[in-house]
């Protein structure tokens, strides 16, 4: 744990050996989710886990982050979990006093001056007004649209939402007779890992997204937070299933796969519908179906639109921290420094 103190305030860097702070300062936060757990970010394989911490006059912010070296060089860059992360505070931020949104930030960039940090993404949590805090710097970045289902609705104002043929595909699912059940066996995690890698490869997902059931069994046994496996099963055979977690309020789909051989019922319909009914029981106020693929607006995200016009705007950090070492690192890559490819930081795109 690096501890540095000043004027202001005192600015620490948790690593995951700080697991009983990293866990408290989360549960102290008025908006949270899983993504910001430290079980969550202890599966992390993408870098190495750290809380960037900064309090003062008894109020915080903290951001999680993965800290990653950049080959061949002295320099290193920040990236994010997979999912909505990005600052939490023990106050709302748009309550926050303008003195320690300054002072948060000044810290920040110190810290990354000082530990030669070329870049830093993250995503930010479509629920929480994290702008209110990161407008006040470079690198906001409209990232598109996420949508919601509002279970605080009735079963009848819910479906009103629907899509017509979105509701006539439940319909025919409860007629055809599929069921849903929730389970946190080690042979149904099994059989869900199988179902969402054949799922992943029938769309070539990049290897990234390619979790395995040592990935979901952790999830679904974590004493961090709520994560269930929810299966649509006809008869025996699973046809349709997703890893979803139940935070403060809100449910977040987080994996999502379907049986090929059930494609044409469209079961993930009568899934979505079913956990919303489940969530209304569990007293969660929101079920978050996510945005299209790369969160475009595409096939995907319109089926996800057939459920709810509850459309929230996706933002992404993208901070450049030292501009010149970007653009060099960018021109090694081979990269055009002027490419509108939505990727960031650019010298981590593969080359075409």
């Amino acid at each position: 744990m690096l501890i540095e103190n000043n004027a202001t305030g005192t600015t620490l860097q948790l690593t995951l050996q700080q697991k009983v702070d990293w866990i408290k300062y989360v549960e102290l936060a008025a908006d949270y989710d899983f993504y910001h757990s430290w079980q969550y970010h202890s599966m992390a394989e993408n870098g190495t886990p750290i809380l960037f911490f900064y309090e003062e006059a008894g109020n915080f912010i903290a951001l999680p982050l993965l800290d990653r070296p950049i080959a061949d060089t002295i320099y290193r860059d920040l990236h994010c979990v997979y999912g909505y992360s990005g600052p939490i505070s023990n106050l709302k931020f748009e309550q926050q006093p303008e003195g320690l949104k300054d002072n948060f930030l000044k810290a920040f960039l110190a810290f990354l001056h000082q530990g030669k940090y070329v870049s830093v993404f993250s995503k930010l949590h479509p629920f929480f007004k994290q702008n209110e805090l990161l407008q006040r710097i470079e690198g906001l970045y409209e990232n598109g649209k996420t949508i919601a289902i509002n279970l605080q609705q009735t079963a009848e104002e819910r479906r009103k939402q629907y899509r017509g043929t979105t509701l006539d595909g439940i319909k025919k699912c409860r007629r055809i007779g599929y069921t849903l059940r929730e389970s946190r066996g080690q042979e149904d995690i099994a059989a869900f890992t199988q179902l969402y890698k054949a799922n992943m490869g029938r769309i070539s997902a990049a290897d990234f997204y390619l979790f395995d059931e040592a990935y979901f069994t952790q999830m679904i046994n974590s004493t961090e937070f709520d994560c269930k496996l929810v299966l649509v099963c006809l008869d025996d055979e699973i046809a349709c299933g997703s890893i979803i977690t139940c935070t403060n309020g809100i449910i977040q789909g987080h994996l999502i796969a379907t049986n090929a051989n059930h494609l044409k019922y469209s079961p993930a319909k009568f899934l979505v519908d079913e956990v919303s009914e489940l969530g209304r029981k569990w007293n969660m106020k929101y079920y978050h179906l996510g945005g299209g693929l790369g969160f475009k607006e595409n096939s995907l995200f319109e089926w996800k639109l057939g459920f709810s016009n509850l459309v929230l705007d996706y933002y992404s950090w993208r901070y450049i921290a030292n501009e010149p070492v970007y653009n060099q690192l960018v021109e090694k890559s081979g990269i055009d420094i002027q490419d509108t490819t939505d990727f960031f930081p650019l010298y981590r795109m593969t080359p075409q």
